[in-house]
Formats: C-alpha cells, sequence, structure tokens
C-alpha cells in the first residue's frame, strides 16, 4: 500500500513512517522544513512539501495514495488559545481529506485521546469527549467516523496521555520539560491519579494493523499500560534529574493544568483481542531511565 502521511516526523510518526516501511508498504509524507524532508528521505519515504494548512496540498497527496495516515498537529501548546488554533486547524485538514477519499473505500486512520471515564478504565466504545480543552479534537475524530457510511474506511487510533520512547515524549514528557525549567519534578493534584502510556514503537504496529484490516468507523487504544500514577511517574524524574519532588499547583502547567490533574486510566483489552495487537516495548516507568540529567 502507498501511504500518505502526515506528522512523520514526530515521536509518533517517525515511528509509524519506519513500521509501514519495514513491512512492504511505501511512504508519501508531508514536510513543511529542509530539515523534515531530509529526515524522511534518509528514512526511505518520497516527500511532498506543504504544510498542515495547506488542504490543497493534502487532497493532492491523498488522491496520490492508497491510505492515509494523519498525525500532524501543532506544536504551540502556550495558551488556550494556541491550543484551539492547533485544533481547528487539525479539524480544517481532516475534513479535506476526508473528503478527498468519499466514495473510494480507501483507509484513513486519524489520532486522538483516550477518553476519560469517572471511576474506572475507558475502553474503545467510550464515546470521545466534545467539550473541554480538547473537545474539539473528540469532535473532529467523531466526524471523520461519520463519514464511513460514505464509502470511506475511516479508523481513529486514540492515544494514551504519555507516547514515549528513550525518556521523551507526552506528558511524561512535558513534566520532565517543567522539570527542568523550575528545578522542581512537581506533580498536580496528590499524584494518584493515573496516566496510560505506550511506547512509540508498540503504537506504529497498532497504526499499521489498523490501516491494514480495522473495519470503517471503529476506534482502537494504542494503550500498553493502563495508569501509571503521577507521583510514580514525578518520582523517577525526579531522581533522574536530580530534583526535588513535590505536589505543584495545576496552573503551572498551562492550559494543560486541568488535564494532568485527572485521573484517567484507559485499557486496551479490545484492541489487543480484535486486532491481535501486543506491546513489546519498555514501560514508561523503565523507559524514564533513559532520562539525562
Amino acid at each position: 500500500m502507498h501511504v500518505f502521511v502526515t506528522g512523520g516526523t514526530g515521536t509518533i510518526g517517525s515511528a509509524v513512517v519506519a513500521e509501514l516501511l519495514g513491512n512492504g508498504h511505501t511512504v508519501l509524507a508531508l514536510a513543511r522544513s529542509d530539515g523534515s524532508v531530509q529526515a524522511l528521505e534518509s528514512a526511505g519515504a518520497k516527500v511532498l512539501r506543504g504544510e498542515l494548512a495547506d488542504l490543497d496540498v493534502l487532497r493532492s497527496g491523498a488522491a496520490q495514495c492508497d491510505g492515509v495516515i494523519s498525525l500532524a498537529f501543532g506544536r504551540d501548546y502556550s495558551s488556550p488559545d494556541a491550543l484551539a488554533r492547533a485544533i481547528t486547524e487539525e479539524n480544517a485538514a481532516l475534513t479535506a481529506l476526508g473528503q478527498e477519499l468519499i466514495g473510494s473505500g480507501r483507509p484513513i486512520v486519524t489520532v486522538s485521546g483516550t477518553p476519560w471515564v469517572p471511576g474506572r478504565a475507558s475502553t474503545e466504545a467510550d464515546p470521545l469527549p466534545t467539550d473541554g480543552p480538547v473537545g474539539g479534537r473528540g469532535r473532529s475524530v467523531t466526524a471523520l467516523l461519520d463519514l464511513a457510511s460514505n464509502g470511506l474506511r475511516s479508523m481513529a487510533v486514540r492515544m494514551p496521555r504519555t507516547v514515549h520512547n528513550e525518556g521523551q515524549g507526552g506528558f511524561a514528557g512535558l513534566l520532565a520539560d517543567a522539570a527542568r525549567r523550575t528545578g522542581v519534578a512537581g506533580y498536580p493534584g496528590d499524584g494518584t491519579q493515573r496516566w496510560p502510556a505506550v511506547h512509540a514503537l508498540d503504537a506504529a504496529a497498532l497504526f499499521r494493523l489498523v490501516l491494514e484490516s480495522a473495519p470503517a468507523g471503529t476506534s482502537w487504544h494504542a494503550v500498553a499500560d493502563e495508569g501509571d500514577a503521577v507521583r510514580d511517574i514525578a518520582t523517577v524524574v525526579g531522581r533522574r534529574l536530580g530534583l526535588p519532588v513535590e505536589a505543584v499547583p495545576q496552573e503551572n502547567f498551562g492550559p494543560f493544568g486541568p488535564i494532568f490533574a485527572m485521573d484517567q486510566p484507559a485499557s486496551s483489552a479490545h484492541t489487543r483481542n480484535a486486532l491481535g495487537w501486543q506491546p513489546t516495548h519498555p514501560s514508561l516507568l523503565e523507559d524514564l531511565e533513559n532520562i539525562q540529567p
């Protein structure tokens, strides 16, 4: 399969590109900078120059390929307004890609987060939230999945709060970045809230499986660790960086503060049973031992 990939140089995207190329597929990847072009070509992908906001470029990429994996998302999370702009941009991109593929029967796989369900681990059957700081992403993904009734094999892979590789990435990576910046390995609340996690290489394998075989209109959970206590994550970060571990106000984490403070475990039992996905790479707490002082 010739696959159009957006966001192909990020923590998840670079692993997805390598997974596809290593399993007999070819890749056309969107690239917005010379550095991205070099990284993608070095990995063995062909490159389409453009940005996520270039909707005509996105349509062209989708039209040239047998399927799409959409991973690109803005990098500015510094304020609620910046996060809202990134969500708006992603929504326009998903709408353009979906409309290009309607009636073709071709697959498109997009990404979202695992939902939060009070009192238990969320499952693949739970709906995405459509309110709160990232509710717009839930509406965008749900709209894409609804296009399955129009001759489009649309699927979503829901990612946990931390997608990690070599101790970097996701909420745990943001927590480590904040620790380096402030001199404290801080955590919001009492630290007992749980975050699910997955190694990027395990997530990449699931994206490939979903692209190849998942039914239209379905959602899947790329969850290896159902829920690690945030205090345990901060403890490893603090030890690796030689910093004190303390509770801090959730406001210290900007627009993600309310999300950081939530208990949000997630299950992947259905994904494992239905698709045969089996994570094999290190857990989050093991991988965080790679953090360098």
